[in-house]
């Protein structure tokens, strides 16, 4: 048997806490892909890669954006799971850029690798995020709380959101991921704590016009404080976060 295919099957019987049924031959196939680099598949026990796909509700043939894909994790998986039919936006924020460009780099690497030939890169300001088509799905993870950090101008988080909901088709989905703050703190953590409160996310997403359509504990940790910086050393790569399905009405 192949080793793809040994990948494949471990990875069938172990998708708990949501079944292989749930998660989707194509989703399952595509993180045991053989050409996603080890470092990558290194952190999917901690990162569940398939099951966050599967809340997403991942299709092959799906239009995706992805806000802030860092090196492309993610974005290795998601073309392979939208298949040839399907599309990925790799939107690398210009403000983030500007800070550091390698993040542009990194992310044109990852799409000139095989099996990505339908991903796209595109480095414009956060404010004016679109899409060519509409959309089935924005996805991002862990950068949430950055539209509200000291790269960020005032309202970027708004305008954002209202980008969003304009990219998608009615009914599509927006599925954000971030790393938990303490209860009551709102957005006061996005900027050296890199967190952001739950609520606040929600509050600011559903003023955009979103529809809160289904939330995960999968990633949640109940030892991380919630007060430590995502990069200290006690936490890093280990953080709780929320993992919230907003749906565009429609």
């Amino acid at each position: 048997m192949r080793r793809s295919a040994l990948i494949l099957v471990a990875l069938l019987a172990f998708a708990a806490p949501t079944s292989a049924q749930e998660v989707g031959l194509h989703i399952l196939a595509s993180v045991a892909s053989a050409d996603r680099p080890a470092a990558d598949r290194e952190r999917d026990a901690l990162r569940k890669p398939a099951e966050v796909l599967a809340f997403a509700g991942v299709r092959e043939g799906w239009r995706v954006g992805e806000y802030m894909p860092g090196a492309g994790y993610f974005t290795r998986i998601l073309a392979r799971a939208v298949g040839p039919g399907g599309h990925v936006l790799a939107y690398q924020p210009a403000e983030i850029v500007r800070m550091r460009p390698a993040f542009l780099a990194e992310i044109e690497a990852a799409a000139a690798e095989p099996g990505m030939g339908q991903v796209s890169v595109v480095s414009a300001a956060t404010r004016d995020f679109a899409a060519p088509e509409p959309l089935d799905l924005v996805f991002t993870v862990q950068n949430y709380h950055d539209l509200y950090g000291p790269f960020a101008a005032e309202g970027t988080g708004a305008a954002f959101d209202r980008a969003v909901f304009a990219a998608l088709k009615p009914g599509g989905v927006y599925l954000v991921v971030d790393h938990h703050a303490a209860g009551a703190t709102g957005l006061s953590g996005a900027g050296q704590q890199h967190r952001i409160e739950r609520q606040a996310a929600v509050d600011a997403i559903t003023a955009a016009g979103f529809v809160l359509d289904g939330e995960s504990d999968l990633l949640a940790n109940p030892d991380d404080p919630l007060t430590a910086s995502v990069f200290d050393p006690s936490v890093r790569g280990r953080t709780s976060q929320f993992m919230l399905r907003f749906r565009k009405p429609g």
